[in-house]
């Protein structure tokens, strides 16, 4: 046996005594938790789920993990991609790391078995974990794929949700892939990710270019095509920047980030005051305060990582224009042509690194009524000075993640659809998609959800306790004793 495979094996036996010790802890914590909730069936007789997680990625595993926990046990987890390749990991993110640093807890809920450095330790030992700085992006998805197992978490792959609408007081879920055409289900918890709540950012110029010619950064580009080529990408955000980099790598004649700012961000705001305290505060500050802090972290933008930047501008034909915003762009037959605020540019193919945008509008599920979702923009007029019409389309969720109605009446099954991702962060902060909040996330929406099917079936729990008749004395646990003789009469009788 050579050292290698002695090592892969010993590093087997070690993930298998982990899963072990994973089993142990839920068994010690009466994890995952009996089903408590009553059956439902609709009026015809068909099966009603109680709670469907749309999305297997980080989000949507944290979250089932945590129904399950709680005892939500009719539940499923669907996700369109192929196993393996939930969430952007190994799709359309491109960073060599994770900018978040490697001791966050993530998605292990309170338990640390569960987290990435016990999976880590385990397979490499304590000291390959002192000498690790960042977590590689692939590896994260390694772990993901571990996490899933080891809860035995019930995903559902190549199945897509294309369409909610509500049915008395259920939803409908109109499914693509798999056998069934649609469900019902009581809950829609969706666990979509960074464009969970609309989609890519695409601007207006590349209107008239031909497909071809442009891509955005969550797009499948095909990099190897860009070699020899001059390639233009729009920002200095960290998917810009790592999309310039994979250019750069594939061999791009040259890269330009074409910035409309003036100067680099440089700090992370938002990482600077994290805490439990701003975790758990935020959400209950009032709407001033909230836009405040969320207006101040998209103003200031949130750098692209300092290793991530050097791998950009560690090529010599690399290059950084600020104050380069793109006014107009069009296609003279054998190149982009870029008129920016600097003047002209010529390339072959643009990406563009311009995010995603908020726009409920856009996800084709919530296509029949996304208008009568609340906005932010509905419900608070900023200061002047303080506006920002991105920041007005995020939902205006509550503390259970659910849509709320805008005209009160008009669609009241919103509440049954819980936004568990990035829409949520202007309402209750960074606990819906970013690895540092994300498991007091899962717990306040299975809390949430718990709270509100239970409310929903109070009568089957009355009813249920009053027909509970499980005795815990079966009567020859005592014998009724004599009453004692009192002091008057026994002197009555001498």
């Amino acid at each position: 046996m050579t050292c290698h495979s002695r090592t892969a094996a010993f590093a087997e036996q070690d993930l298998d005594a982990l899963a072990a010790r994973i089993r142990f802890d839920l068994e010690c914590l009466n994890l995952p938790a009996a089903n408590w909730v009553p059956a439902h069936r609709s009026e015809s007789g068909e099966r009603v789920h109680d709670v469907v997680v749309m999305g297997g990625g980080m989000c949507g595993l944290v979250a089932g993990f945590a129904l399950m926990a709680g005892g939500m046990r009719n539940m499923r987890i669907f996700d369109r991609n192929k196993a393996g390749q939930e969430g952007p990991w190994v799709t359309y993110a491109r960073m060599e790391t994770l900018r978040s640093p490697k001791t966050l807890p993530g998605p292990a809920f309170g338990m640390g078995p569960l987290t990435f450095r016990a999976w880590y330790e385990a397979q490499n030992g304590r000291e390959a974990w002192e000498k690790l700085d960042k977590i590689p992006r692939p590896m994260w998805m390694d772990y993901l794929r571990w996490y899933r197992k080891v809860l035995d978490l019930p995903v559902e792959n190549g199945i897509e949700i294309i369409r909610v609408v509500p049915e008395g007081n259920y939803l409908r879920l109109f499914l693509k892939g798999g056998d069934e055409a649609s469900i019902l289900t009581r809950r829609l918890v969706m666990a979509t990710g960074r464009d969970g709540t609309g989609g890519p950012n695409i601007p207006g110029f590349v209107q008239g270019l031909p497909s071809d010619a442009w891509a955005h950064s969550a797009d499948d580009i095909d990099f190897a095509a860009l070699s020899g080529k001059r390639v233009a990408v729009v920002g200095v955000g960290a998917s810009a920047v790592d999309n310039a980099a994979e250019a750069l790598e594939h061999g791009a004649a040259e890269v330009r980030h074409l910035i409309r700012r003036t100067e680099m961000p440089t700090i992370n705001k938002m990482m600077g005051i994290g805490s439990y305290g701003f975790t758990q505060g935020y959400a209950r500050l009032p709407d001033e305060w909230r836009w405040r802090f969320m207006h101040y972290s998209f103003v200031t933008q949130t750098p692209a990582p300092r290793g991530s930047t050097l791998r950009v501008s560690r090529h010599p034909n690399a290059h950084f224009h600020f104050g380069a915003g793109i006014q107009e762009a069009r296609y003279d037959g054998r190149q982009v042509v870029l008129d920016t605020e600097r003047g002209p540019l010529e390339t072959d193919f643009l990406i563009l690194g311009t995010g995603f945008r908020i726009e409920p509008a856009a996800r084709v599920e919530l296509a029949d009524y996304a208008d009568r979702i609340l906005l932010w923009r509905d419900c608070y007029a900023p200061p002047p000075g303080l506006e920002h019409p991105e920041l007005g389309n995020f939902p205006y969720v509550g503390g259970d993640f659910a849509f709320r109605e805008k005209v009160p009446g008009t669609a009241p099954w919103l509440h049954r659809i819980h936004c568990f991702n990035f829409g949520a962060t202007v309402s209750l902060g960074k606990v819906s998609g970013d690895i540092p909040g994300i498991s007091e996330g899962a717990r306040w929406l299975a809390e949430a959800i718990a709270a509100a099917l239970y409310a929903e079936d109070i009568d089957d729990h009355w009813q249920a306790l009053e027909t509970y008749d499980k005795p815990e004395l079966l009567g020859d646990e005592w014998r009724v004793s004599e009453w004692p003789a009192s002091a008057a009469v026994e002197g009555a009788r001498a």
